[in-house]
């Protein structure tokens, strides 16, 4: 695909849905968490479970005052609880005693926090400190090599792949586009083809 349809697709994805993601957040603490519980779960879950957690341990200092089973608890219905809790307490150390008390804003720093890998850290860096960057879930994996966008086998390669084929200032809202065309239309198991915005400009339509 060339760069100059890729930027076509774009476009028209921005006039079907927002670059703003679905996760509920007001600082960039609540974000990295919110983020951190989003792996195998659902944003909606997670905004439910977030809505509660945050009412009292919104900060590094106030999470540090849970117990891991009593985090545990708050965050159980998201799966993978027991290893998010983990990291969500290491990382939450980690703020405090290496970066102040904050979220470190650049990506190497991201990406030493505890639980926090290159989606994570990219989520993080572009929406709550306005950085370019593409973090690529599997709704981004899947839609961006179905349409062709890119042809890679890995999350990785797709990451570097979309970096090359779009304009650096819109990686970050390409990359809520591709979750919403995901969720909407391209979906995993019965994709809309008929019914997606981008059908035209599709390289790679499924065959039904």
């Amino acid at each position: 695909m060339t760069k100059t349809k890729a930027k076509l697709i774009v476009d028209i994805l921005s006039g079907v849905f927002t670059d703003k993601p679905a996760l509920n957040f007001s600082t960039p603490y609540e974000l990295l968490i919110a983020v951190i519980l989003s792996a195998q779960c659902t944003d909606q879950r997670v905004n439910v479970i977030t809505k509660e957690l945050f009412k009292e341990y919104n900060t590094p200092e106030k999470m540090l005052t849970l117990s891991q089973e009593k985090l545990e608890k708050y965050i159980f219905s998201c799966g993978l609880y027991k290893s998010k809790a983990e990291h969500i307490l290491s990382a939450s150390k980690d703020i405090l005693q290496k970066f102040n008390g904050q979220v470190p804003n650049n990506l190497d720093d991201l990406r030493s926090l505890a639980g926090v890998g290159r989606k994570t850290a990219n989520v993080v860096y572009s929406v709550a400190f306005k950085g370019d960057a593409i973090a690529v879930d599997t709704h981004v994996f899947r839609v961006s090599n179905r349409i062709g966008l890119v042809n890679e086998k890995t999350v990785l390669g797709t990451e570097k792949g979309l970096m090359k084929i779009l304009d650096k200032k819109d990686w970050s809202r390409s990359h809520h586009y591709l979750i919403y065309l995901g969720r909407s239309f391209c979906k995993a198991g019965k994709p809309d083809c008929e019914n997606c915005p981008i059908k035209e400009h599709c390289s790679k339509k499924i065959k039904r």
